[in-house]
This record gives structure tokens, sequence and C-alpha cells, in this order.
């Protein structure tokens, strides 16, 4: 860490972190030195790649903006009021910006630490810290939670209660949740089991590996899910998808709610380690980007982070595993697919090619690109919920450019990209199917009579 002291710090409010926060620890759990904090050249180059600036043009809309905003926050010169939290809220955390810094500002984690800070040190209303602490310390951290809540919105839209709240009127009182409830999709009939399951390889085995269920693909995706272990069953690999895994953190990550995110990590590096796979597969690419920083943040503890370092080195997202195989699907699947390029793929991973190449493997499979595939759809974890605005405008622009593509099929990589899409395309009443690009393999390959005979992988509605 520097030792120097930036201009002011003396006078900086006894209340903001600074050191404490910027100094010796982060929301990795490894030291975020204070010259990462000043390593921005105010270039500009990150402006026409944030989307949030792109959509305001305003510069505390903009990466640079919000580390000035950091900087004088911890020089002492600015307090972190409600005004200055709601710029860094605004982010969306695509990190495009990391992607194109010539200077190799580590946005991301500094986007993260500030989230972290304030969402412990500062003045959130009530309502807020009871809805953050209902979702990341309750909700998303028990699978039978989260199977409990799946099971109560699938009654609430089958069984005639969505259609007389929606008739009565009764979500306009809440804008907000009103807004949240339309954006739902049909959850399906059953969800997607994680209960230490082992599906053997189609002929000889090539690999052993890991699949990640998560929290959201199994009650909203069950079909995605059981799509990547006929795909992976399919070329040689036997899948075992661990019990005692549950969600990978991310979200909780993005939102600043760092203890609760390392007791999540710690449950899935034990999970995986124990099922002894060679591969850690993940089907989200929000997932396999935050599971590959595992030991960034647990390295706090080095017992926790020697470990963690063993389960990252394992991770690969769906997409870069399938393409390094490779694979050859024996079907045909003729359409014309667009291709969305998820954030924490493209930018925080850089996987762009992978999920191409699989796509064009395809028989009979016409993919066009949309105009700037790598901009964010708005979906960005929970920000979909919390920045509804903000995140209607990039998806109406997102919209848009699908439907110029003339495409059939929009494919994507994400579960939160694929919900955002979906609720898009409904809205607008748009004839374009939403899908994972490891559904278009699972239908290429059955319709090769392969992939997909019989009952497939089984799914379930137990806790």
């Amino acid at each position: 860490m520097s030792t120097r002291e930036p201009a002011g710090r003396a006078n900086a409010p006894s209340a903001f972190p600074g050191p404490d926060l910027f100094g010796r620890s982060s929301v990795a759990g490894e030291v975020l030195r204070e010259d990462e904090l000043y390593r921005c050249i105010h270039c500009g180059l990150c402006l026409e790649h944030c989307p949030t600036y792109l959509e305001l043009g305003l510069e505390t809309e903009s990466p640079r903006g919000r580390i000035a905003l950091m900087r004088a926050t911890y020089e002492g010169r600015l307090e972190p009021t409600p005004d200055v939290q709601r710029h860094w809220d605004l982010c969306l955390g695509c990190r495009a910006c990391e992607a194109v810094c010539p200077s190799g500002v580590p946005y991301g984690r500094l986007i993260e630490t500030t989230r972290a800070w304030t969402a412990t040190h500062t003045g959130r209303p009530l309502s807020e810290r009871l809805l953050r602490r209902l979702a990341f310390s309750w909700l998303l951290p028990s699978r039978g939670r989260l199977h409990a809540a799946g099971l109560l919105l699938r009654l609430y839209q089958r069984s005639g209660l969505q259609w007389l709240v929606r008739k009565t009127g009764l979500l306009r009182l809440a804008p907000g949740l009103r807004a949240a409830e339309c954006g739902l999709p049909r959850l399906p009939s059953r969800f997607f089991a994680a209960k230490g399951q082992v599906y053997p390889a189609r002929g000889e085995r090539r690999r052993r590996v890991g699949l990640l269920a998560g929290c959201v693909m199994p009650l909203f995706q069950s079909s995605t899910m059981e799509a990547a272990v006929q795909v992976l069953v399919e070329n040689g690999c036997e899948v075992v998808v661990p019990r005692g895994q549950g969600c990978c953190g991310a979200l909780n990550v993005h939102s600043g709610e760092q203890a609760m995110a390392r007791e999540m990590a710690r449950k899935n590096v034990k999970a995986f380690l124990e099922a002894d796979v060679e591969e850690v597969v993940v089907a989200s690419a929000g997932c396999s980007a935050a599971m590959k920083k595992y030991e960034e943040l647990l390295g706090a503890n080095a017992s926790d982070a020697a470990l963690a370092a063993r389960f990252s080195a394992k991770v690969q997202d769906i997409t870069e595993f399938l393409a390094a195989l490779p694979i050859e699907p024996t079907g045909t699947a003729p359409m014309r697919v667009t291709y969305q390029d998820p954030c924490h793929l493209a930018h925080a991973q850089r996987i762009t090619s992978s999920p191409r190449e699989l796509l064009e493997s395809i028989p009979g499979l016409e993919l066009v690109e949309m105009e700037r595939p790598d901009v964010c759809c708005g979906a960005a974890g929970s920000y979909q919920l919390v920045q509804q605005e903000m995140s209607d405008r990039l998806l109406d622009g997102r919209l848009d450019q699908i439907r110029e593509t003339g495409a059939d099929v929009v494919a994507t990589a994400n579960p939160g990209c694929m919900l955002q899409l979906e609720r898009g395309v409904r809205q607008r009443g748009m004839n374009v199917r939403v899908c994972h690009v490891v559904d278009l393999l699972a239908e290429a390959y059955r319709s090769g009579g392969r992939a997909g005979q019989g009952e497939g992988p089984p799914s379930s509605d137990e806790g």
C-alpha cells in the first residue's frame, strides 16, 4: 500500500472508511491498494462503453466519475450522502470499462468495495435494509427456502390468484412490486434437483465434471439445466450435481453483502472439492465469474484461500468448457439466431468467441450479430428490480437491436439476461424466442436422435 496521504485526508469524516476500507481490506478479501484507487488517468476511453453514461451523458454516471466520487470521499472532501451513493448504486457493475481501460483500473473491485462499505456503514432506509436482509441473508443462502418460494410462486401463478390480483389492481398500491410481478416468467412444472445425482457419460468417459445448480436456474430455467446435463453427457462427461452446494454468492458480492457471500463460497468449495471432480462447469456467466474469484473473496483466511484456489482453478463457464472439448452436434437446427453477450462473460471473463463457436457448430443455424451485442441488457442481477427505470431504458434499446436482426431466436448464457430479455419480448409481443446456448445445442442433438432420449435428467419438486 502506498504511504502517500492524499490531500485533505486528515479532515475526512470519521464515518468514512478511508484506509480501513481502501487500504487493508477489500470486497475480495485481498489488499486493495491505494494506488488502484488513483490509477484512473481520466482518458475517457471508458465513456463510450458505459451503459449509464451512454444513456444519461453525465460524468457522475461514468466509471471515471464514480471513481472521482470515491477519491473525494476517501480524501474527506465529500461525505457519502444518499445523493452520492445513488451514483454508485446506478452502476450496473457490467465491467465493460475494465475491458477497455489502458491503465488496468480494477473498477469492479472498487465499486463492489464501496458498496460493501455503504451497505453496512451508512443510513439506508429501514425498508431497504429489511429487504436486503431478507434477500441476501435469509433467502439466497438457503436452497430449502428458495425451493419453498418457488413452490409458492408457482401456486400463485396456477391457482388463479395471480389473475385475481391483477384483475383487482392491488399491485398498483406498490409500483415496485407490480413491476417485479409483471416481469415474472411462468414457472415450470418441475424444478431441477441438486441432490448428489451422478449422470453417466454416453459412451467412453472423457471427463468427470461437477455442475453448479445455483439459485435462480433450478426454479426458473430447469429445462436449461437439463439441457446442460444432456449436452455434457452426450460429449463424454460424467456429470455430478453435488449435494450441499448452493447459491454462488454473486448477487451478494455485487450488492456489497460480503460476509454472507463468503459463507456461501465456503459451502460451495467444500461441496465440489469433496465431489472429486476434474472441472466445475457453470451454466450461468455471472456465477462462473464470481466462482473464479473465490480465492480473492476468501483471501483473508490462508486456509480458506488455499482451498478456494484449488476450487477456482477448476471452474469453467459451460460455453468455454464445451468449445474446448470440442463438440460436434449431430442434428440440425434451422433458425436465425442472434447472440447477447452476458456482461460477466464478455467483460469479466473475456469470453466472447466460445459461445459463438458453439452456435456456429450447429448445422442449419444462421448466426447474425446485433449492434453492440456486449452492451448490458439492463438485467445485472438484482439491478432490474432496484433500478427499474434505467433497466427498462437499456432493455428497450436492446430489443430494438434484436428486432433489426430479423432473428427468430436470441441466445445468451446467463439466467438474468434470459429473464430480462424474456420480459421485454413478452411485453412487446415480439415473436422471438429467448434461450441459452446449451438449449440450442441440446435441441440439435435431439434432432439427430441422440441426446434427450428417454426421460432425460430427473427434476424434482421436493425440498
